[in-house]
């Protein structure tokens, strides 16, 4: 009876430890950065393929409705370019006159085909006209021979309108626009996908960071048996079980906020991910990845293509415009001198305007107009001039301020490169830590509160790494937009692959 006395504490204590390592078992797993990644708001599909940067880089450039506006107005531009060529058109022009009372009986008709030439301002031009019938004396150049005649001349600017006129002006100056309006385009594009590549990445880091605190939550519930079994053995007071469930609820608010912003980021997202009617697309939580895309491919020399930049490309059309402009002010002061040249031929049978009509007729004539004030022109060459001028300047101002932007960028690059670095190091020095702790705990050698900081430490450290991840890739995309990196944009295959499709 006494040996069953004494053994009973040894198996009483023996119960305790099976049941306190039982109850220590959830302290001992992982911590909340290396948990694996839970789904976000729904289960993913078996078939979901994880939505790529590549994808929504595709997407936006063909159905972002920016470029697509931009577009539009390349076509505008068009048009207007093409409309300016009909001032060089081919006219033809035909008449035909009848005298049907009074004494005279004469008829004529009349076709005339005229081209103008770009050159020497001025046109070409051929006719045929026939007669029948006598006309009045004062009405003598209506005659022909029997079977008409014809005629063949040219007008020629030998001063001003020589090099340039308003015609020639016009067109330039259309083609020009269309020139813009595709800079325009391409400056359109590159702001599109910039933004494209932080709203994507803002939706993967928002995933991430549910991931995280999602993991940290489940943390919290799967400790909460264990310690109600302590509790229950008399282990643990028991309001521990109290100070869980605030961790829980607490965990529970970070993993509420955390879908929010995910719901957000996938709204935003939707604005360049578009189906193929162009409506927008809201990315499934199934399609997240599970890590970041590497940052763009920058060049080694961004300041080498400024002069790539659509915006001074937009600059030194508009100076090419003026230009133009003052060619054409500095033509407005010159005297107009025309050539006119002409040569004609009737035939057949002499007709009732007589043997006058008989042979070749070649004619040469000069027009000379001078106008005696010419205030209008010389202020159009100020008002020009004093533009041309302005442009230079916005140009210089504009060219310093990218090059400015691009340095501050390259700074931004190198220093989220580091902080990425060090928030990587710094993450695994916090889950060692929560590791470590976990299995301190387990051997009775830590206690609940240090538990819970070592962990929210370590989640908090892999949200900072998840962070510094994104400021990264943005910070890349925000230089590769400066330095118009067209390939880290994915816009190297087809800048104008919208238009096409």
């Amino acid at each position: 009876m006494r040996n069953s006395i004494a053994i009973a504490p040894w198996v009483i204590a023996l119960w305790v430890i099976a049941l306190w390592v039982v109850a220590l078992i959830p302290f001992a797993g992982a911590t909340a950065a290396d948990a694996p990644l839970p789904p976000a708001t729904e289960k993913a599909a078996p078939t979901a393929a994880p939505l790529t940067l590549d994808e929504v880089l595709r997407s936006s450039r063909r159905h972002a409705p920016q470029i697509l506006e931009a577009i539009a107005r390349v076509r505008q531009a068009e048009g207007k370019a093409l409309s300016t060529e009909g001032a060089f058109d081919t006219t033809i022009k035909a008449e035909a006159e009848s005298r049907l009372t009074g004494y005279y009986d004469g008829q004529i008709a009349s076709g005339t085909i005229a081209r103008p030439i770009e050159n020497w301002g001025g046109s070409l031009y051929g006719g045929y006209r026939v007669s029948s019938g006598r006309f009045p004396i004062y009405e003598d150049e209506r005659f022909t021979n029997n079977f008409g005649e014809v005629k063949v001349g040219a007008v020629l600017s030998l001063l001003r309108d020589r090099l340039i006129d308003d015609r020639r002006f016009a067109r330039g100056n259309a083609r020009i626009d269309v020139d813009i309006a595709e800079a325009d385009r391409l400056l359109t594009a590159i702001g599109v996908q910039r933004r494209a590549i932080a709203a994507y990445n803002l939706w993967v880091a928002a995933g991430l960071r549910l991931s995280v605190y999602h993991n940290l939550y489940k943390l919290a519930r799967s400790r909460q048996a264990g310690l109600e079994r302590q509790v229950q053995l008399g282990a643990r007071p028991a309001i521990i079980l109290t100070e869980n469930e605030q961790n829980i609820l607490r965990r529970e608010t970070l993993v509420a906020r955390a879908e929010q912003d995910l719901a957000l980021a996938a709204n935003a997202l939707s604005l360049f991910l578009r189906d193929a009617t162009g409506a927008p697309l809201l990315p499934a939580p199934a399609r997240l990845p599970t890590d970041f895309p590497p940052p763009a491919r920058l060049k080694t020399d961004p300041r080498a293509s400024i002069d790539a930049r659509p915006d001074l490309r937009q600059i030194d059309l508009r100076m090419a415009q003026a230009t133009s402009r003052l060619a054409l002010d500095r033509n407005a002061l010159q005297p107009r001198l025309d050539l006119k040249v002409e040569a004609s031929q009737d035939i057949g049978p002499i007709g009732e305007g007589g043997r006058s009509r008989v042979g070749t007729e070649t004619k040469i004539g000069l027009s000379f107009t001078l106008p005696l004030q010419r205030r209008a022109a010389q202020g159009r060459i100020d008002q020009t001039s004093a533009e041309i001028d302005a442009i230079r300047r916005r140009r210089q101002q504009t060219e310093e301020q990218i090059t400015a932007a691009i340095d501050a960028l390259a700074i931004d690059v190198r220093a989220t490169e580091r902080l990425r670095s060090l928030a990587e190091a710094e993450h695994d020095r916090a889950t060692t830590m929560a590791g470590a702790e976990a299995r301190r705990f387990m051997m009775g050698a830590s206690d609940f509160f240090l538990v819970n900081a070592r962990e929210e430490a370590a989640a908090d450290a892999g949200v900072r790494k998840l962070d510094a991840a994104y400021r990264q890739i943005v910070a890349h995309a925000e230089l590769a937009a400066a330095a118009a990196d067209l390939p880290a944009l994915g816009l190297d295959s087809d800048v104008s692959g919208a238009k096409d499709e």
